[in-house]
């Protein structure tokens, strides 16, 4: 069970945006990421909660930032519920709030989820299942970006150009190295993963890594 610290940055600028404490493994459904984001003064900047089942479709998501929450998972495409972190606000009278107070519900013909956090990266790789120097793959997210988690359906790029192995004292440590791209922006990103942990990216740093990582079962793509 990885356990570890990612410290994050804004891609552009390398300004400091904290820091998020994890921890993920596989379960029964398939795998589970669980951590927590801290602000660079030190208080707390959210959390993120991801299942994925066996064939990494998002089962299961609870993700919240700067007053905000969002709920989602999988149905006939992605839905979610964004709404604010206190809950439904009461009226008046004492009744409860209308609809846009209790939450937006959201439904998107996608495939993941996406945002700040690393996770979501680790997501994306597991549902593609991309073989070293194969085709890439045109994949559909629904993105959540701090801090108010404003849903942007966008579709990216993946393809995985290489894979080698790096030494370490328990041995050989396979590392995927992905490009990425944002097919709106043309924005490009070089991911490096290692199983289920994030190596490096654009804004995302490993700094500790109390356990070695999860390796999903080899597939040859499709």
């Amino acid at each position: 069970m990885p356990r570890g610290l990612y410290l994050l940055s804004d891609p552009e600028t390398g300004e400091p945006l904290g820091d998020e404490r994890f921890q993920c493994a596989p379960g029964p459904t398939g795998w589970r990421y669980v951590s927590h984001r801290t602000a660079p003064d030190g208080g707390p900047a959210g959390s993120v909660d991801l299942t994925l089942d066996d064939l990494g479709r998002p089962l299961r998501l609870e993700l919240r930032a700067g007053g905000w929450r969002v709920r989602g998972g999988t149905l006939d495409g992605l839905t979610w519920v964004r709404m604010p972190e206190e809950g439904p606000r009461q009226r008046p009278d004492g009744g409860a709030g209308g609809a846009a107070s209790a939450g937006q519900e959201g439904h998107a013909a996608a495939h993941a989820f996406a945002g700040a956090s690393p996770a979501f990266l680790v997501a994306a790789a597991r549902l593609l299942r991309l073989s070293p120097g194969g085709e890439a793959r045109r994949l559909r997210v629904v993105g959540f970006a701090p801090p108010v988690l404003a849903p942007r359906t966008r579709d990216e790029s993946w393809l995985l150009h290489s894979r080698d192995e790096h030494p370490t004292p328990s041995g050989p440590l396979p590392v995927d190295h992905y490009r990425v791209d944002d097919l709106e922006t043309g924005e490009r990103r070089e991911v490096h993963l290692a199983g289920d942990v994030v190596l490096a990216a654009p804004g995302i740093e490993l700094e500790e890594l109390d356990s070695p990582p999860t390796f999903f079962p080899v597939t040859t793509g499709e």
